[in-house]
């Protein structure tokens, strides 16, 4: 099984931005665990992370018979993003939203989620876990 995660703007900011909502971990050490994860749950994955929406649309779209599923945190993508929404449906590759904070906790901008609206799961304020989270749950749906 194949796994494309996705990383969207700003995640690459990773330990140098609010680090009292994202922590001090940077960017290749959540890579790190999104790997070690992968390997523990028996997927093989590949990580992308851009700041430009096309970018990610374009990869949404390459990951067309390429992938089992997609694990993807836009970023604020999530809540601005209808581009990133249809390319997850014309693709229609299985799909689980991460978010490292609780968006329904935040600013009211944040509880909007375009992604959800596709995503099968969706998984907020576990931090990095939430990606070993949703990775296992897109895991089963997939069997």
């Amino acid at each position: 099984m194949k796994f494309l995660v996705i990383n969207g703007v700003n995640l690459n900011m990773l330990g140098v931005r609010e680090k009292h909502l994202y922590g001090s971990e940077d960017y290749k050490s959540l890579v790190s665990f999104i790997k070690a994860s992968a390997k523990k749950l028996g997927v093989s994955v590949k990580c992308y992370q851009s700041n430009y929406e096309g970018d990610i649309v374009t990869v949404i779209q390459r990951a067309l018979g390429r992938y089992d599923g997609i694990v993807i945190n836009a970023g604020a993508y999530t809540h601005t993003s209808i581009a990133i929404l249809d390319a997850l449906k014309a693709v229609r590759i299985p799909t689980a939203e991460v978010h490292l904070t609780d968006i329904n906790s935040r600013e009211d901008y944040r509880k909007k989620s375009f992604v959800s609206e596709y995503a099968s799961i969706t998984v907020c304020g576990r931090g990095f876990q939430g990606y070993y989270d949703a990775m296992a749950e897109l895991k089963e749906i997939i069997k």
